[in-house]
């Protein structure tokens, strides 16, 4: 299994036609080691985590740097935006499901709350 606190310095890898997605025991291993508000989404093969700011001015900081990693790695995440909180969700939607990827991208996007 994944240690993401050694991937959160490794760099996203394209999906293949033979990337699988990951199983749920996978999914559950991993998501203990991510930031306990990470969910996955009931019936959904998605991660998500609210982050909460205390102005617009800082929810746009995070918005951005949550854009510059997503750039950076090549993996998107949907982002919900409001004044004061931004909801990001990670998939893979070459595999229709969870890969990797999604929680290295999860776990930096994790590191921006320690900057």
């Amino acid at each position: 299994m994944l240690d993401l606190s050694k991937m959160k310095h490794t760099r996203c890898l394209p999906c293949t036609g033979e990337t699988e997605a990951l199983q749920k025991a996978q999914i559950v291993g991993l998501l203990a080691q991510l930031a306990e508000e990470w969910q996955v989404e009931e019936g959904k093969l998605v991660i998500s985590r609210t982050f909460r700011f205390g102005n617009y001015y800082q929810t746009m900081a995070f918005v951005n740097a949550v854009a510059f990693i997503a750039h950076r790695e090549d993996h998107h995440p949907d982002l919900e935006v409001g004044y004061n909180r931004c909801k990001v969700s990670f998939t893979t939607h070459a595999i229709k499901g969870l890969s990797e990827n999604d929680f290295i991208c999860a776990a930096k996007v994790d590191d921006l709350e320690h900057a």
